[in-house]
């Protein structure tokens, strides 16, 4: 994508720090960053361009598997007596055991750019897929990755993911996990050499798959060794009851007590899931800085559970959003349902909202959540509309159906809670255009090779 940084903007709403404000300036800077924004500030049509509608900070999809999105869809029959994340994950298995790194470029793409218009301006790619089909060492892969999120125009923190073994008592990988193999040494030059691009939002940290996939003694080697450096740490923790229970029996203590023991935690890490939660656990999150990256359409579509909702947000635990399985690519379907879980188990509403803390909008304290913790887990340390963060923005559309007679207060929580919405009018990376009037440039070509890859991908179903 090489559209121009854009001029001088105006939005005649935008979304600063937790409430609307009039007659927004936005003026993006040529380093990809808001170097002024500028609420009550009267329209000049000689030197600003209006915007289409009311503005909002583009969010961060803190968890993504992009290969995934090749198995969406695929997996809603049932033929056995059961059916679970487990099941589930064989079926996902085969689609990493065939798919090769021109297919995962075609099926990155399409997502990077449904995530787009999804209203997502950056994805944190947690990325297994290390070697080629038949085993061998190859960074075919992540290339794939990086040259998507280049095409489609959206920003990539790539996450090379430790995986060393298939769980507490299987020190060998089972078939299917092969491509996953990797080591501390390979996470490091891994993370090194996409830094070492300098594309412009391109960067990358480090992950652990899960406290099964890795051994002690390697996440202690790979924290000791990322001793100083800024990039966030993610792990999946505490997903399924099946892992807690296991994780129990091989060491004695709940995934998340155990890495609260054993890791001097802080805030670059993001714990993705944390759905099995105990208090005790939640209290020793919150006391360290660490951040959870929930899934809400993923963890309900694979039946994974429910988090404590209401004890993460009192604890002001930082909370980001992902879309994990891609089940969904639009935050605001992953906010609703983020908060509707919590309704149907509690049988109360608004579970989310703190009208104590003067918070009275469910969307405003979800929002406002997912701003700021997903900042923090893609390694920025300022996201929104504010000098400094990144020039990234969506454009509300005037014309969606849910906003009909909305006043402005109640706008967000008709956004989010209103449904179906129409895409972002507009949406912004880094101060240039990437979605104009609903439309991508390389819609129309990333869905024919989409489509081709998915047909070959699935030729045998």
């Amino acid at each position: 994508m090489t559209e121009p940084v854009a001029g001088r903007l105006w939005a005649p709403q935008a979304w600063l720090a937790g409430r609307w404000r009039d007659a927004v300036l936005l003026e993006p800077g040529d380093d990809g960053n808001w170097a002024r924004v500028a609420p009550d500030t009267p329209f000049d049509a000689g030197t600003m361009q209006r915007l289409a509608g009311p503005a909002l900070p583009g969010l961060v999809n803190a968890h993504s598997h992009a290969f995934q999105r090749a198995f969406a869809g695929f997996a809603e029959w049932r033929g056995s007596a059961s059916d679970d994340f487990w099941s589930w994950r064989e079926g996902m298995y085969r689609i990493a055991r065939a798919i090769d790194a021109a297919q995962l470029e075609a099926v990155a793409t399409q997502l990077y750019i449904e995530l787009l218009r999804g209203g997502y301006t950056q994805v944190c790619e947690f990325h297994y897929l290390h070697h080629d089909r038949d085993g061998a060492a190859d960074d075919a892969m992540a290339q794939a990755l990086i040259r998507a999120a280049q095409r489609a125009g959206i920003g990539l923190t790539l996450l090379p993911a430790l995986y060393e073994r298939a769980g507490f008592t299987e020190p060998q990988r089972r078939d299917g996990q092969q491509r996953f193999a990797s080591t501390v040494g390979d996470i490091l030059r891994w993370r090194d050499a996409v830094r070492a691009l300098r594309l412009p939002r391109v960067d990358s940290g480090v992950a652990i798959h899960s406290l099964r996939a890795a051994t002690p003694a390697a996440i202690d080697e790979l924290v000791r060794r990322c001793a100083g450096d800024p990039g966030p740490i993610h792990i999946h923790v505490a997903e399924q009851t099946a892992e807690v229970d296991d994780c129990l029996a091989a060491t004695g203590q709940r995934p998340i007590a155990w890495l609260a023991a054993h890791v001097a935690l802080d805030p670059r890490w993001q714990l993705v899931h944390a759905t099995h939660a105990l208090p005790a656990e939640i209290d020793a999150v919150a006391a360290s800085g660490v951040g959870i990256v929930v899934c809400p359409t993923t963890e309900a579509n694979l039946g994974d559970g429910i988090p404590d909702l209401p004890r993460w947000l009192a604890g002001r635990v930082p909370l980001a959003l992902g879309s994990d399985s891609q089940v969904t690519r639009a935050w605001r379907e992953e906010l609703r349902w983020l908060d509707y879980v919590q309704r149907l188990v509690l049988r109360r509403r608004n579970v989310a909202a703190a009208p104590e803390a003067g918070i009275e909008s469910t969307a405003t304290r979800l929002l406002e959540a997912a701003l700021g913790g997903g900042g923090r887990a893609a390694g920025f340390t300022r996201w929104g509309l504010q000098p400094g963060a990144p020039a990234d923005l969506l454009v509300v559309d005037p014309a969606d159906t849910a906003l009909l007679g909305v006043p402005a207060a109640r706008r967000l929580d008709a956004l989010v809670f209103s449904s179906p919405a129409r895409p972002w009018h507009d949406v912004m990376v880094g101060g240039r255009w990437v979605v104009r009037e609903r439309r991508h440039p390389q819609a129309a070509v990333a869905g024919r090779a989409f489509a081709d890859a998915m047909a070959s991908l699935h030729a045998a179903d």
